[in-house]
Formats: C-alpha cells, sequence, structure tokens
C-alpha cells in the first residue's frame, strides 16, 4: 500500500513541476540570460580596461621619446591629449611632463599654468599636487616672481609635512631673492639646525645662512 502512496506522489510532484514550469520558464529563461549578458558584459568591460590601459603605455612611451627627442612641443601636446583619457594616476602624470615638455620648449608659462592647476585639483592624489606645487613655485621664482613663489610654498612648510626641508629650502631663496636678507638667514639657520629633513637640505643652508651677511 504504502508504494501506491509514494506512486501517487511522485505523479503529484511531477505534475507541480510541470505546472510550476510551464508558468514561470519564460521568467527563469529570461533570467539566466541576464546572468549570461551580465557576466559577458563584465568579462568584456574588463578586457575593454586592459586594452585602454595597454594603449595608454604605448602613447605614453610615444610621448617620452618624443620628449628624449627634443620634441618638447610636441610632446607637451601629446601629455596633455593624454591627461585628458588616461585613468586618474597616469593623467596626473601626463599633466607634470606637459608641464615639463611646455618649460623645455619656452613656455614657461604654460607649464606654470598646468602645474598650478594640477596643484588646485582636489581629484588628484596629494603627492601629485604637492610636487606640481614645488616646480610652479621653482619656475615661477626663475620667471622672477618671488612673493608668488613664497605664497605656493606656505602650505608645504608646515611641521611634519613630507615636502618641508625642499619647500623650506626654496622659500629661504625666494626671500633671498625678493631682498629680505634677515628672514632668508633665519630661515637657513633654522633649516641647519632641523633634524626632521636631509642632512642634504640640512648642509646647503647652513652654507646660505653663512653666506648672508647680518
Amino acid at each position: 500500500m504504502s508504494d501506491i502512496f509514494r506512486e501517487i506522489d511522485e505523479e503529484l510532484r511531477r505534475d507541480n513541476l510541470q505546472q510550476l514550469w510551464s508558468r514561470y520558464s519564460y521568467h527563469i529563461i529570461a533570467l539566466a540570460v541576464v546572468v549570461v549578458l551580465c557576466t559577458a558584459g563584465f568579462m568584456g568591460w574588463r578586457e575593454y580596461q586592459l586594452r585602454a590601459h595597454q594603449a595608454e603605455g604605448v602613447r605614453y612611451a610615444s610621448a617620452l621619446d618624443m620628449a628624449r627627442q627634443g620634441k618638447s612641443a610636441d610632446a607637451a601636446d601629446a601629455f596633455s591629449s593624454l591627461a585628458q583619457t588616461s585613468s586618474a594616476g597616469r593623467a596626473a602624470l601626463a599633466r607634470l611632463e606637459a608641464a615639463a615638455s611646455k618649460a623645455k620648449a619656452g613656455d614657461v608659462p604654460g607649464a606654470i599654468a598646468i602645474y598650478d592647476q594640477l596643484s588646485a585639483d582636489t581629484k588628484a592624489d596629494s603627492i601629485f599636487r604637492d610636487v606640481a606645487t614645488l616646480l610652479s613655485a621653482r619656475y615661477g621664482l626663475d620667471a622672477g616672481d618671488p612673493k608668488a613663489a613664497i605664497a605656493k610654498l606656505q602650505p608645504l612648510t608646515v611641521a611634519g609635512g613630507s615636502w618641508r626641508g625642499m619647500a623650506g629650502e626654496m622659500t629661504a631663496v625666494a626671500e633671498l631673492k625678493a631682498g629680505d636678507k634677515a628672514k632668508a638667514k633665519s630661515d637657513f639657520e633654522a633649516l641647519a639646525k632641523d633634524n626632521g629633513v636631509s642632512q642634504g637640505i640640512r648642509q646647503r643652508a647652513a652654507e646660505m645662512a653663512e653666506t648672508i651677511a647680518p
């Protein structure tokens, strides 16, 4: 008797499954198609990103070759184009390279403008922004604008900053160029005694402090 009940139960289960499949088969198939498409889309996107990074690398290498060959203006254009389409880190590097190429081509104001834009870009990593600030101040100092250089460097001279030594040294040079010998001498002397900066900076600061008349 139990075998009969088991057979009836299995028949009912098969009937229920058949009814469920008839009712929901299109939904199940559609879901399976969506899963397959999503998986394929994800894999396709990863492949696209890989190819894009490889293409960026080729273009970056080409721009570097231009720079090495002395084609500074062409290199600046190539790096500027890369900066518009590359991923964040490589875009920041491309902007730095574009500015450097402009400076080599004689377009110092154009280089400073790129450095200042990168320095003010809150989306860029802080290390790129700080380097851009230092280079902008350096070229600005060369161009004869020491007060602007001092103002740009001020945020980098705070205690504990990664670039404090270099920014402090450049600030003292800018003060000297601006005619404020007393402030420059004082800052050089402070740097010479600062164990938080590199030995090279301390040594140069001590030598500079000695050469400045009181």
